[in-house]
């Protein structure tokens, strides 16, 4: 009876894990079940955001994401939560201004205080000069409108 028991509970908590990510993945800006269409999150840090190898992928919390190394690979799986996106990927400016999901610009980003922003950057408005003028205000109100989503 113990081990139904404890068959039951697994089953239980794999089902609510399963919800949980498949909820935090519709709020993340992905294409093709890919975050940063393909770009490797890693790389960012390094200075120049690479594309990821296809064979080179691990999905965290429902996301998945593509590397352009296998250390790199590493590097994400042993720190997810460092080299995640802020804002599911989504504009940092739009996410502050407005609170809106707004498609990225993959190449258009900057690390502030050792996290990951991205931004629109087409048709001539590339919104990281925007953000560069207002960063502290902008961040603080995305940070609020970007709870509202994975509340």
């Amino acid at each position: 009876m113990r081990q139904v028991l404890t068959i039951i509970f697994a089953l239980s908590m794999v089902q609510i894990y399963g919800q949980e990510n498949l909820e935090r993945k519709k709020h993340y800006n992905v294409k093709k079940d890919v975050a940063l269409e393909g770009f490797d999150p890693v790389s960012y840090f390094e200075g120049t955001p690479k594309e990821g190898e296809s064979n080179l992928k691990f999905a965290y919390k429902g996301v998945t994401y593509l590397f352009s190394s296998q250390a790199n690979a590493t590097k994400f799986r042993s720190t997810p939560d460092k080299y995640e996106p802020a804002y599911g990927g989504w504009c940092a400016y739009a996410m502050g201004e407005t609170g809106e999901k707004v498609k990225i610009d993959p190449e258009t980003f900057t690390i502030l205080d050792g996290k990951l922003y991205l931004f629109y950057n087409f048709w001539g408005t590339n919104t990281l000069k925007d953000w560069k003028k207002d960063e502290k205000k902008l961040k603080e109100a995305g940070d609020l409108n970007w709870e509202k989503f994975i509340q």
